[in-house]
């Protein structure tokens, strides 16, 4: 009966799934609405994404692809085939997944968005061009092809030069002593000044001594001679060997300093090497087209008044209003053009129209602050995927599902108004949307929720409640019940005092220009603001490389994007005035990945796997056979299995179809050799271990403190539903983070540690967000100093301080709105965080 309600209120059908059992899901049955927003929520690890994504979203595709030819199949990321009996009513769908931009900044937010190609088309067909230049056609104003890019950088905006000054910073050193710095450290470094002794070089005098004419063939000549080597001769000695003709170590090949930095930049498929030569290239601005791009003839091309580079870097609220007098054919632009040449203006009004609309919903998502040459590596997960949100807004397809994993993640709570809007309009174009979100605004707007749990991992994978919103009320199991009907109230935190402050001033970046700050020490802060207003920019960027700069260290470089393609240094201005007397350590927790290969894990990632080796190498079974703790590592040949090289599964190439990945068929996914599974640790052999999830471990290993110890920290941030050897790969990046704050709680701490994290409570439910702001709490009380960007009004009700960046986003942003206790920044009439904090305070 309640099936028929639903069907005539919400929607024309529904979509029933039968035994669904992907991941931790628990053979679940359940039936939802179509053309609806139904929102799926429950604790972190609960199985939400199992259903959303694992198995409806999965099928989905699945029943697609067999409509493709074989051979197409192959040019799309497929997903396994879900665990599921029966799936019925399941229209096709899209799916809009968290991720991080594209690794190239050759990638940007016009291309993800398509704009750039409409404004290619209206530079080409409505462009103002010079007195006697022929017509451009679209592809002439794109840095990225022949037709386009700037011939000197060949569309990069900045050119790279190897000089002697970048290969050898000290010529006070002799050869020997490395004074090519350019060369590689190891072998072939060696390898390198053994030739130059052998062609007569002295390598042993200073670099500056040394003729130019000898530097110059040393650095920059393409020659390639081919010489004997007498290994760890004296350079008298091979001179000697070379006139007797003895037998050489080897025959070795000489290349320039240059030449080898620029091939090894070119052809390495290692990013560290990549990043290691980089440096030896100095980057500056293409002379030719001053860093923008494009030919000479592209630029040459204006449109009202704006060349294509320039109106790419143009914000988008500012680009649509240059671009809506264009839209109306009554306005004076358009009579006037209208007049002179007609069918310009008609080419003009309907791009610009297109342009405008698609504009206008980027900007109702919170996106105003970008530019469309905005590189895509520098955008959130949250930013990337409200892009392709915009996208599909724009698409007008129809009878489609769109699968959102947390369109809210990295939303102030004012930018999740015009979120819910544009679900809003795709609902509205007869469309399902079945989103995984923790966000409370989200879910009371659903029409229907799916509360999987109760709790996270094998304590998860049920279906508690599946309904109208309030329906759940009366779920006594549901957490998520908790916080949606205000159940539990929110009690302040005892108040803190200061113990001094930190002061940035002249601090300038991005939109910030100018700007004075201070940070109290030994307390929570907590920096707000909306999205896109400097908050980032002020925290995660200037902050943490002033204080690591005073503090003499280095931040650990994590890029992935190609050294080449970086823009170049940001503007940046700022000092510390005062406070740094008090800070002896710095940490920063972001959300980038613990490892980048399935090689890396929760265990390897926090030490625990340190303290479990050394537990199995200490039984008397490996005892008698003399393994020690590396023998239970699979990266090491003697523990591993072989077949698979200690992967776990191995690669089948099925010819058209794409090649899938199967368990190794020796050690059946184990990692592990045979004999090294013999070794048990109270009845577990070392793979079962590390199965276990972290809740399982923190029960089987309740007599070794060291481990207990990582374990309950674990615990504590929310993540005893991983697995102990969950590869990094499959983390998300809230994951990702709160795995690098339980290895730093674990540490001792020695107090005086400022911790800085950027949106910690992404991916977590509310009853985790407690959780983790419990531990943010304790390292307060432990003499830390901790400062969080953040979007939770819990986290920044409950913070002993308040900085609220804005009023808008980029250059309506980059001030210092309202600063105090969070009761007094939400009673500020020119803070947006205002009115949500107060709310929240009640």
């Amino acid at each position: 009966m309640q099936e028929e309600i639903q069907q005539t209120s919400i929607g024309t059908g529904f979509v029933r799934v039968v035994g669904a059992r992907e991941n931790n899901l628990k053979n679940v049955s359940l039936t939802i609405p179509r053309d609806a927003l139904v929102v799926f929520t429950g604790v972190s690890g609960s199985g939400k994404s199992s259903l959303a994504f694992g198995t409806l979203y999965a099928e989905a595709q699945r029943r697609y692809l067999e409509s493709v030819s074989p051979y197409a199949r192959r040019l799309f990321n497929q997903m396994a085939v879900p665990e599921v009996d029966e799936i019925d009513g399941l229209p096709p769908a899209v799916a809009l997944q968290q991720q991080r931009g594209a690794s190239t900044s050759r990638s940007s937010v016009g291309s993800v968005t398509t704009v750039s190609n409409l404004l290619r088309m209206l530079f080409s067909r409505a462009g103002d061009y010079p007195n006697g230049q022929s017509i451009l056609y679209a592809e002439s104003f794109s840095p990225n092809t022949p037709e386009g890019a700037c011939p000197q950088c060949h569309g990069l905006g900045r050119v790279y030069e190897v000089t002697e000054q970048s290969m050898v910073p000290d010529d006070s050193l002799t050869i020997r002593e490395r004074a090519i710095a350019a060369w590689p450290t190891a072998w072939h470094g060696q390898n390198l000044r053994e030739i130059l002794i052998t062609l007569g070089y002295d390598i042993d005098i200073p670099w500056r001594d040394m003729s130019k004419k000898d530097r110059d063939w040393i650095l920059f000549t393409e020659e390639q001679p081919v010489v004997p080597v007498y290994s760890g001769w004296e350079r008298e000695d091979v001179q000697k060997a070379i006139r007797r003709k003895l037998t050489p170590s080897y025959m070795g090949t000489f290349t320039g300093v240059r030449k080898y930095v620029r091939q090894t930049f070119a052809n390495t498929t290692s990013l560290l090497m990549k990043k290691r030569v980089s440096q030896y290239m100095l980057s500056t601005e293409c002379s030719l087209c001053q860093g923008k791009r494009l030919r000479r003839e592209s630029l040459a091309v204006t449109f009202a008044g704006y060349d294509i580079t320039e109106i790419s870097r143009i914000a988008l609220d500012e680009l649509a209003t240059i671009m809506r007098p264009y839209v109306d054919p009554a306005t004076g632009k358009q009579t006037k053009l209208a007049k002179e040449h007609p069918e310009k203006a008609m080419v003009v009004q309907r791009i610009a129209a297109d342009l405008v609309a698609r504009l206008d919903v980027m900007i109702d998502l919170g996106l105003s602050y970008l530019s469309l040459e905005r590189s895509t590596p520098t955008l959130s997960p949250g930013e990337h995927q409200r892009l392709r949100l915009a996208t599909q807004v724009r698409s007008n397809l129809f009878g489609v599902v769109y699968v959102l994993d947390e369109p809210s993640a990295g939303l102030h709570p004012a930018d999740t108004e015009a979120l819910l809007r544009a679900l809003n309009r795709l609902k509205a174009s007869g469309n399902s949307l079945f989103v995984v979100e923790h966000d409370l605004d989200v879910i009371r707007q659903a029409d229907w929720i799916v509360d999987v749990g109760p709790a996270a991992g094998e304590q998860g994978g049920h279906i508690l409640y599946s309904g109208p919103p309030d329906g759940l009320e009366g779920i006594a199991a549901s957490k998520t019940r908790q916080y949606l009907f205000g159940d539990l109230t929110f009690r302040s935190p005892e108040p803190r005092t200061n113990k001094g402050w930190l002061r940035l001033v002249d601090v300038t970046r991005n939109n910030l220009n100018g700007l004075t700050v201070d940070f109290p020490l030994g307390v929570l802060t907590t920096v707000t603001g909306v999205s896109g207003s400097g908050k980032s920019s002020l925290v995660s960027q200037v902050l943490v490389e002033l204080v690591a700069e005073a503090l003499g260290s280095t931040l650990p470089d994590e890029d992935e994007t190609d050294p080449l393609q970086d823009a170049g240094p940001v503007t940046l201005g700022g000092s510390i005035l005062s406070g740094m007397e008090q800070i002896k350590r710095l940490v920063q927790v972001d959300q980038k990945p613990i490892g980048r290969t399935p090689r890396s894990n929760l265990a390897t990632y926090t030490g625990l796997f340190d303290h479990v080796r050394k537990l199995f190498a200490a039984t008397k079974m490996a005892r008698a056979r003399r393994y020690d703790a590396g023998r239970f590592s699979f990266n090491v040949a003697k523990g591993r299995c072989e077949k698979c090289q200690g992967e776990g599964f191995v690669m089948v190439e099925l010819l058209f179809l794409p090649s899938v990945y199967t368990p190794c068929p020796v050690c059946q996914g184990a990692r592990y050799n045979a004999k090294t599974l013999e070794i048990t640790y109270r009845d577990k052999n070392i793979a079962e271990v590390l199965a276990l999830t972290v809740d399982e471990a923190f029960d089987f290993f309740d007599e070794e403190t060291a481990v207990r110890r990582t374990l309950t920290v674990l615990r504590e941030v929310g993540l005893g539903y991983l697995r102990l050897g969950q590869p990094a790969t499959e983390l998300s990046g809230g994951e990702a983070q709160r795995i690098k704050l339980a290895t730093e709680l674990q540490r001792v701490g020695h107090g005086n540690t400022l911790y800085i994290l950027d949106e910690p409570t992404t991916g977590l439910h509310p009853s985790d967000v407690e959780k983790l702001t419990a531990q943010l709490e304790g390292l307060v009380g432990a003499g830390n100093t901790v400062i969080v960007v953040e979007h939770d009004m819990r986290v920044v009700a409950g913070s002993a301080w308040v900085i609220d960046i804005g009023p808008g986003a980029g250059e309506a942003g980059g001030r210092v709105v309202a600063a105090g206790l969070p009761a007094a920044v939400a009673t500020n009439t020119k803070s947006k965080t205002a009115p949500y904090l107060k709310r929240f305070l009640g």
